[in-house]
């Protein structure tokens, strides 16, 4: 399959309303297509590609032609063989182009000649995006997994520059102001992924199952190093840290955002986006250490003790293990003995059975009620659970029908539901009879009769039944023991009702009995 670019930009989703330039001007799209290359057939090719263009960077080789790249690449394959097995180098260049990972342009001054003006002579170049992109792949790939330890070195030097701040503040200089407290959001922000990557190894080292000694001393070591130096010093400077920046905000908050915002060189942030970012960074500094038990010193105390915890249950699982003997190693090893040592697979699948206990769970074998919706290629872990039965789950045993089930019958509903029905049949039957022997014309329908009358219309209308074949367009439908005739006739007529005048054009209503009926008899 031919690699290249993914398709056009579907979100058009902005980052920026402003619509500015540079990394700005990428859309959601254009970004998350940034990261291709490390997912596409080629991408160790595209990586050494990348890093060839990052040491020409380095060496203040901005512009790269195709021939610059390649001796680049040259020397990363003199120091590692992997970068040899690059391909042609113009595909990957453009591709990378087509990604805006780098900026291709046309350099005209390489040609010697009109038949090599007109080939293609391109430089290339990182472009803003392409080389943030590059870098946090290089970040990912380099990282050290293990590392979580916490430098107690800081402390001082966070301490100093609180105090230093507090006097720049006083002073008003701006400059300095700006220096000390980009200094320290920095310092926090690598505390902060200190943090994480400490706060992870303890939760591995919680949930962990192996209990080998060398793996015991291996976490032993580092958390022990780290509560008896970093904690301690931590547990020194928190107060001192705290009074710090107590003494700060006394200078005046509001003044030292401004004057930070003031010497922030930034020229495509507005003065208000300024303002808004160094203000928010100072409250995570005081998260830090003046947000009192809810602080994050605080919570990396308490998640020391919780390490002290940890590491004394682990011991405990060790002694344990040397002391009796038996471990879990131990016993799956004794297993394997009596698996090799079964006289048949028959055998060897009856131990089975029996050490794992996988015959009684039946329910995997239930199926979905409909198959066809839940494709056969979904793992398990993607999948919706399969409804079961709780006879099924708790004894094993499938649900049965046993015939239909008992109908249940309210009679007592049924009873009233069916004296509605006859009163309303009454009711109708007695506004008919009335619109028979009244009439129509010269008087006020009420609710009752109105609605007769409306129900009789409405058969007459859609049925179009002629009343004879001697008579023209007359039409007629009977209901409730009457019968309605339409007659034609000039002009129009006026029914009148509670709900309103009903005007028919061109017709006159008849309501008229049988001999038979007798008023009332409903």
């Amino acid at each position: 399959m031919a690699e290249g670019p993914v398709g056009g930009d579907t979100g058009g989703i902005k980052e920026s309303a402003a619509g500015g330039f540079g990394i700005d001007a990428f859309t959601v799209d254009d970004r998350m297509r940034l990261f291709h290359f490390a997912a596409a057939e080629k991408r160790h090719d595209y990586l050494w590609v990348l890093r060839a263009l990052d040491r020409g960077r380095a060496n203040y080789q901005v512009l790269l032609h195709v021939a610059d790249t390649g001796a680049l690449l040259a020397q990363l394959a003199a120091e590692n063989s992997a970068a040899s097995t690059v391909g042609e180098l113009q595909p990957l260049l453009d591709a990378l182009a087509d990604w805006k990972l780098l900026d291709r342009s046309y350099d005209g001054t390489r040609a010697a000649n009109l038949a090599e003006y007109r080939n293609r002579h391109y430089v290339y170049q990182f472009t803003q995006a392409g080389y943030r992109a590059y870098r946090a792949v290089e970040d990912v790939l380099g990282a050290s997994l293990e590392d979580a330890q916490l430098s107690r070195l800081v402390f001082p030097d966070i301490l100093d520059d609180l105090r230093a701040l507090a006097a720049a503040n006083t002073a008003g200089d701006a400059e300095e102001v700006y220096r000390k407290l980009s200094r320290l959001d920095s310092v926090l922000a690598d505390m902060a992924q200190r943090a994480a990557r400490f706060y992870l190894m303890l939760g591995d080292l919680a949930r962990t199952n192996d209990t080998r000694p060398e793996v015991f001393l291996a976490h032993k070591d580092a958390l022990l190093a780290h509560m008896q130096e970093f904690n301690g010093e931590l547990a020194r400077y928190a107060p001192l840290l705290a009074e710090a920046v107590e003494a700060v905000i006394a200078t005046g908050v509001d003044r030292l955002v401004e004057l930070a915002a003031e010497a922030d060189e930034r020229l495509f942030r507005s003065p208000a986006e300024r303002l808004e970012d160094w203000r928010q960074r100072w409250s995570g500094l005081v998260h830090w250490f003046a947000d009192g038990e809810r602080s994050e010193s605080e919570r990396m105390q308490s998640a020391t003790v919780s390490a002290i915890r940890g590491v004394v249950a682990l011991l405990r699982r060790v002694t344990e293990a040397g002391r009796g003997g038996v471990s879990q190693e131990s016993q799956l090893r004794y297993l394997a003995q009596w698996f090799t040592s079964c006289p048949s697979d028959a055998d060897a699948h009856a131990l089975f059975r029996a050490a794992f206990d996988l015959g009684s769970p039946r329910h995997i074998s239930v199926p979905y009620e409909d198959p066809e919706l839940i494709p056969g290629r979904l793992s398990w872990w993607d999948a919706p659970p399969v409804a079961l039965a709780r006879t099924l789950v708790e004894s094993g045993r499938e649900v049965r029908l046993h015939g239909p089930g008992r109908i249940e019958r309210d009679d007592a509903q049924r009873q009233l539901l069916r004296a509605q029905q006859l009163k309303a049949q009454a009711q109708a039957r007695t506004a008919a009879a009335a619109l028979a022997d009244d009439g129509v014309y010269g008087r006020s329908l009420d609710e009752p009769e109105t609605q007769a009358l409306l129900g009789l219309l409405d058969l007459a209308l859609t049925a179009r039944v002629p009343v004879s074949r001697g008579v023209g367009r007359d039409l007629a439908a009977g209901a409730h023991g009457v019968r309605l005739i339409l007659h034609p006739a000039p002009g129009s007529t006026t029914v009148h009702t509670v709900r309103g005048r009903l005007h028919l054009d061109g017709l006159r209503l008849e309501v008229t009995a049988p001999r038979a009926t007798v008023r009332g008899a409903a």
